[in-house]
């Protein structure tokens, strides 16, 4: 046994398998409100909007852990990632919830269908679920890294742990023990991170005045990058493309938008959201924060920096040489949160999505509790296919997580938001226009990441820009040759 794992001990221990056992609790008291599929994917509409609005605060360990490596590594620069959802969210409650509740399944994707047709539809249900598998695999591979940092299990073992505990919890707990699980999480999460920040404050001579001096000597702080250079950081390249990638989920994620049939009412929904985008805000500021200040205490012990494998693993490794007994077992919970509040949204709305999109619309009639029981078995099998793919991502050598992430969600998803976006906003666009627009804009996103210098951050700006464009200029060349009837004026 390594040192580390020496050192996280029987009291850290202790406290993470008590948060494990406390999320497995939690599931099973939502278990016995399940009776129907409605239950099940859509809590009966019965959870608080503030219960919601933290639930949805797209904290996963892939931010937990990515952006204080990322203000370790470099600056601040990222914190106007999350800002954009200030500005997306009257739009959002507006313009695209009344749509939403219109909706008569669980699912997103019978819009699709009501405006494209079923090709449509199956074409944004497999976009989604190609890119939930992609997402689970990294939020279950990044804390089984710090996991496997802190004891003397290895990272296999770590990820088949938390696979495990996740997929029992959402198959029994269905949506409201996910969103309760995930409400439950996002606040335990929170707090470990404020708890890392106070202790390393509090190690550090002289304390939070020297952790600011030592920054901004070393221009820790920058948020700003001034620069025309659409490959950087720069400052319109990060505002532009986080408010084209933060769209993507508001308009196109199912893991999102079932959220919104889980409140009572389109009001609630819209409290949800603007809840959602203080908690982003708050704790993009604090992750940066424990990045920031993990930097400014390296400074002041570089020998304790010995052995970091790779800035991605900053946490992991101030988590293992660093805290004390106890303590790097509640930070390691929390990492373990945000890792498990991710892949319970993910398995719920892949389930969702597959039962409703493929099984209900292509099968015959069967009854209610058929499907309830359909759906906790696709559940446990999506659990299974990402850990499968975590694994493999643990002996894949890869860039940096957060990187990784925003490229998989460029070019699975931007072009599933652009055909919302020509559903919502248009009346002329046709089916073949749409689905050339969706296809053209995977295309070329290939393209892009692989032939081109372009930041990650501009992909979905790309790949919607490519599906609205090619899909609406296809449309007016097709009703050239025949015309629309009257009533499809836009």
């Amino acid at each position: 046994m390594s040192s580390t794992s020496v050192a996280f001990g029987a009291l850290n221990y202790l406290a993470l398998g008590a948060y494990l056992i406390g999320t497995l609790s939690l599931g099973l008291w939502f278990a016995r409100r399940n009776r129907s599929t409605s239950d099940y994917f859509s809590a009966g509409r019965r959870i608080p909007w503030w219960v919601m609005g933290i639930s949805i605060s797209n904290v996963s360990s892939i931010s937990y852990m990515s952006i204080p490596a990322k203000a370790y590594a470099e600056n601040w620069t990222i914190f106007w990632v999350n800002v954009p959802i200030v500005l997306l969210a009257p739009v959002v409650i507006l313009v695209l919830l009344p749509v939403f509740a219109r909706l008569r399944s669980a699912s997103a994707y019978e819009f699709l269908e009501t405006r494209f047709g079923l090709g449509a539809r199956l074409y944004g249900a497999t976009a989604f679920v190609l890119l939930q598998l992609g997402r689970m695999a990294l939020v279950i591979y990044l804390p089984a890294l710090a996991l496997a940092a802190v004891t003397d299990l290895n990272v296999i073992a770590c990820i088949m742990l938390i696979g495990a505990v996740s997929a029992v919890y959402s198959v029994v707990g269905g949506i409201e023990g996910v969103v309760w699980t995930d409400f439950a999480q996002t606040v335990f999460l929170i707090g470990a991170a404020l708890l890392s920040f106070a202790l390393i404050v509090w190690r550090l001579d002289g304390g939070f005045g020297t952790l600011v001096q030592v920054a901004s000597e070393h221009d820790k702080f920058r948020s700003i990058r001034w620069s025309g250079d659409y490959t950087t950081t720069a400052i319109w390249v990060v505002l532009i493309g986080s408010l084209f990638s933060q769209l993507v989920p508001y308009i196109s994620d199912q893991s999102m938008i079932q959220r919104y049939q889980t409140t009572t009412d389109v009001a609630a929904a819209g409290r949800a959201l603007w809840t959602n985008a203080g908690i982003a805000l708050i704790n993009t500021c604090l992750l940066l924060g424990v990045g920031t200040a993990m930097f400014v205490y390296y400074r002041q012990f570089p020998t304790h920096l010995a052995g970091l494998p790779k800035a991605d693993a900053i946490l992991p490794f101030f988590i293992a040489r660093e805290l004390p007994p106890g303590v790097a077992g509640l930070v390691v919970a929390g990492i373990f949160a945000a890792a498990q509040s991710a892949i319970s949204t993910s398995l719920n709305s892949t389930s969702t999505v597959i039962v409703t999109d493929f099984l209900q619309r292509l099968s015959p009639p069967r009854d209610d509790a058929y499907w309830l029981r359909r759906a906790k078995v696709i559940t446990a099998i999506a659990g299974v296919v990402a850990v499968s793919l975590a694994c493999l991502l643990a002996v894949t050598p890869m860039e940096s997580a957060f990187d990784f992430f925003q490229r998989l969600l460029g070019l699975t998803s931007s072009g599933l938001a652009g055909l919302f976006i020509l559903g919502i906003f248009t009346r002329r666009t046709r089916t073949a226009g749409a689905l050339t627009g969706a296809l053209t804009s995977a295309f070329v996103l290939y393209l892009v990441q692989s032939q081109t210098k372009v930041h990650v951050y501009l992909y979905a700006l790309t790949g919607i820009g490519v599906c609205v464009i090619v899909g609406y200029t296809v449309s007016l060349l097709l009703n050239a040759v025949r015309p629309l009837p009257a009533t499809a004026n836009r």
